[in-house]
């Protein structure tokens, strides 16, 4: 008899196990949602060198798919590496001023905020020499910045995702100014926000 309710028993805890823990399985999908993250390396990319604002220059791209609307976090980081020379004769002044901008583009549109500055540099040489001696001022430069993007909205899709650079240079007397790129990474998440929600800190 005891023999007949133990095995009773040992059924009924058979059936109702699969179910509870298939239950708190779909409860934790449901608190805790999966993210969605794609990534990218490169090594060094020079740039073009330029006298006044060069063209963009593609660093890394990645595709991700967003199985209904999405909006995405975009992360690049990079060195940005910078390299400036003024040079003077006699009694003289030399400016040089270099920028190198990053930016991200979503299947080939701007994303907001849109460009942003990983470096900037105004370097200037001013000399009172005789003798028609000169004087020259070098500075090269390289240190890792991180900037990030926010795309809104974004349709359901495959999309690709590129992070671009470009320098700006300028200045005044004998001068050079050069940018570079060093290594880097691109890394796109796919969230939900929160509308019409402020964060107060």
């Amino acid at each position: 008899m005891r023999q007949s309710k133990l095995i009773g028993r040992l059924l009924a805890l058979s059936l109702v196990l699969p179910f509870a823990l298939a239950t708190g399985h779909a409860q934790n999908n449901t608190q805790q949602p999966s993210a969605k993250v794609t990534a990218k390396t490169s090594s060094l990319v020079l740039l073009p060198e330029t006298t006044g604002t060069g063209d963009w220059v593609t660093l890394l791209c990645n595709n991700i798919k967003t199985p209904n609307q999405k909006d995405l976090f975009i992360t690049a980081s990079f060195e940005a590496g910078l390299y400036t020379r003024t040079r003077t004769i006699d009694t003289s002044s030399s400016e040089a001023r270099t920028r190198l901008q990053v930016r991200v583009l979503l299947d080939g549109e701007e994303v907001e905020p849109g460009p942003a500055v990983f470096a900037n540099r105004v370097q200037d040489l001013i000399t009172t020499l005789n003798d028609a001696e000169t004087g020259e001022f070098v500075l090269r430069t390289m240190a890792a910045n991180l900037f990030g993007w926010v795309a809104v909205d974004v349709p359901v899709g495959v999309h690709t995702v590129c992070v671009q650079a470009r320098v700006d240079t300028g200045g005044n007397g004998d001068f050079s100014a050069r940018g570079s790129v060093g290594k880097g990474t691109l890394t796109v998440e796919e969230v939900r926000l929160i509308k019409g929600e402020d964060v107060e800190l």
